[in-house]
């Protein structure tokens, strides 16, 4: 299953670095080239989820081709930490016209190594302005979502649910709530930076102290814990408000839905980007502007997120994934603190 909220408690970002050094696993798919009748290629690097049997890789890569008759090479390569080390150990040698999936808060490591050049593309005019987080266009937006909290709406009722997060360190909520650990997986990390915007850097130790008491487990990645909240372990858990979408579209049960707060959500927001060694720059750009427009809908529902692109149309399964009031932090503040923030937490909750 290529469900964004899975694919993204998978990924392990603090030890990026050493899994690439040990040799991870690399899936390359690659579209028939010789069908191309001006024999163009390109090579995207996207992460590994991206390009799954359940992720929106294949068949993009399919459309694209069949629609420009540009050959691409998809490199699966691994998460989007192994895919940006990969790139920085490659420049000398550099193989990636594209790069696809790096988040608002991983950029700044892509933009110290100079791995990109801007691209403003015309489709920019019905992407969100809100999600332009590069205004050179080095990375340009194509997909987002909320972390959020999920409740299974048979074991809690609408009055029972937490009103904010303060109200998820109520003692009622003892051992209903599962958590994700930080240091092992970008959505813990995603609660990290939550609780940092909302609590500030006071204040979401105390936050986090609060909640050791309650949480029933922190589990190391998103797929254990959601496979925890599903099997019934707690009637909470962190996730994304579009994990929603996937039980409706492809179970037909609306039994999970979100909790909404009112003082917003965390954001994270998926860009694609020009590589400075881009060596056909025209089917390159080809290639983002079509992920920015034609692609958008199935990279939305394959991921379980929401499209760039403001005029796409979404499956009414969507309305089971409200849009909360969006927080932002500045990536650089999060690149220049995260590793003093995780370590503050380590702290914390060994205590």
């Amino acid at each position: 299953m290529y469900h964004k909220p899975f694919l993204m408690g998978i990924a392990i970002v603090l030890s990026s670095a050493l899994l690439f050094a040990n040799g991870t696993a690399e899936t390359v798919s690659t579209a028939a080239g010789n069908s191309s009748p001006a024999n163009k290629s390109i090579t995207v690097y996207a992460n590994d989820s991206f390009c799954g049997d359940w992720g929106p890789g294949p068949k993009l890569i399919k459309d694209f081709q069949a629609k420009t008759g540009i050959s691409v090479n998809l490199v699966s390569a691994g998460t989007t930490g192994e895919m940006l080390t990969r790139m920085e150990v490659e420049k000398n040698d550099p193989k990636a016209d594209v790069v696809i999936g790096i988040s608002d808060d991983m950029a700044t490591k892509a933009y110290k190594a100079d791995l990109l050049v801007p691209y403003e593309s015309a489709n920019l005019a019905n992407i969100d302005p809100s999600l332009i987080f590069d205004p050179t266009h080095r990375l340009l937006p194509f997909d987002y979502g909320n972390y959020g909290f999920v409740y299974d709406s048979q074991k809690l009722s609408k009055d029972e649910l937490p009103k904010d997060l303060e109200d998820l360190t109520d003692p009622r909520f003892k051992d209903k709530v599962i958590l994700i650990d930080p240091r092992t997986s970008s959505t813990g990390v995603g609660l990290l930076i939550w609780t940092i915007e909302e609590f500030s850097e006071n204040g979401y130790l105390d936050w986090w102290k609060a909640m050791k008491k309650n949480a029933l487990t922190i589990a190391g990645g998103w797929s254990s814990a959601y496979g925890a909240f599903t099997e019934g372990e707690a009637p909470l858990v962190l996730s994304y408000t579009t994990s929603p979408v996937y039980h409706v579209m492809n179970e037909n049960t609306t039994r999970y839905q979100d909790v909404i707060f009112p003082e917003g959500h965390a954001t994270t927001i998926e860009g694609i980007g020009l590589t400075k060694s881009c060596k056909d720059v025209a089917s390159s750009e080809a290639f983002i502007d079509y992920v920015l427009t034609d692609a958008q809908l199935d990279i939305a529902i394959a991921n379980s997120m929401y499209p760039a692109n403001t005029s796409i149309k979404l499956p009414d399964a969507y309305k089971w994934a409200p849009k909360p009031k969006k927080l932002s932090i500045d990536p650089q503040r999060v690149q220049d603190n995260l590793d003093k923030w995780l370590d503050n937490w380590t702290k914390a909750m060994v205590e």
